[in-house]
């Protein structure tokens, strides 16, 4: 899996802070980075990924059909594949369209967007990262959200420190430094990333896999749309080969054909979501691909030798005893 990070730091990543948002609860907004937002930093690169830096508050963040994510104040959240979100202090309320609100910014600084009830404050920067790789499978193949703490882990003190300073900045009116925030984005990009890819096995296969177009393509369509019910006719036609072409191509460099490997991405991922929220297990067999809590049951135990209940309350135990 670190060949997602070998890939991604070899392509060239642009992008930049266009927004800086001041909220107040109440208040819920329909977001997406707009290929028009790059334009004053960058030509608009094929692939856009949005994200958030959190100043001050907190926010929820929703993407349609999937579990909101909590926000808090020193995090950043990522989205890989700049899908519309729907954000806010609370998303019970019809959420707003920002475009009409934002207010330009003066002598070259961030544009503007102010909105709420007078509640409690959120202070958010919004930027975007980019590359140009056609299709790019790593991207592809990341979750559609990814959120890290500049304070925990391996994001460096000064990453953390220089934050904490255009924070400062923000809270008195003014971000001198948006080049700044930009290149620090991407290093939490990149710390969001390995933190994701640390947690899934390694397999040195990965970096020929995804470089290799025909491949790369397959393993972005698997990872991006898992719970679809996957046929390998149905997954040759969408990369453009036979289903012999692909199932020889996919086994030489994954070292199982392609439909095994979903069956095995399933269950890594259901893992991960039982381990990581507490939606019903009938919720996350369905998110990952199983059309029955009884199949997802049986194939869960078969891959981790026990039930996802029982491997869910080990895995809880654990994790309280330390």
């Amino acid at each position: 899996m670190e060949a997602i990070l070998d890939i991604l730091r070899s392509t060239r990543l642009t992008g930049g802070v266009f927004l800086e948002a001041d909220f107040s609860a109440p208040w819920c907004i329909r977001a997406q980075v707009d290929p028009e937002d790059c334009r004053p930093f960058t030509r608009v690169p094929r692939n856009i990924v949005a994200y958030h830096y959190v100043a001050d508050g907190r926010f929820s963040l929703a993407l349609d059909g999937e579990a909101p994510v909590e926000v808090e104040r020193g995090e950043i959240v990522v989205l890989p594949q700049n899908r519309p979100h729907t954000m806010g202090s609370t998303l019970e309320i019809p959420p707003v369209l920002p475009a009409s609100l934002i207010q330009p910014g003066a002598d070259g600084g961030l544009a503007r967007l102010v909105l709420g009830g007078g509640g409690e404050r959120t202070r958010v920067l919004c930027g975007f990262l980019g590359n140009d790789t056609p299709d790019d499978p790593a991207l592809a193949i990341l979750p559609p959200v990814l959120k890290v703490n500049v304070a925990d882990g391996a994001a460096a003190a000064w990453i953390e420190s220089s934050l904490k300073f255009a924070a400062a900045e923000l809270a008195g009116g003014v971000v001198r430094s948006p080049e700044l925030l930009a290149k620090l984005a991407e290093l939490l990009f990149l710390e969001a990333v390995r933190r994701y890819v640390t947690a899934l096995p390694s397999d040195p296969r990965w970096r020929e896999g995804l470089r290799d177009p025909m491949v790369g393509r397959a393993l972005a369509l698997l990872h991006g749309r898992m719970s679809q019910r996957w046929t390998a006719g149905a997954l040759a036609r969408e990369v453009g080969l036979s289903r012999s072409a692909l199932a020889e191509r996919f086994t030489k460099l994954l070292g199982e054909p392609p439909i095994r490997y979903l069956a095995r991405l399933r269950l890594q991922q259901a893992a991960r979501r039982l381990e990581a929220s507490a939606d019903s297990i009938a919720r996350i067999a369905f998110q990952v691909g199983y059309e029955s809590e009884a199949a997802f049951n049986r194939a869960f135990k078969r891959e981790f030798g026990e039930p996802p209940a029982a491997w869910r309350k080990r895995r809880a135990e654990c994790r309280e005893a330390g």
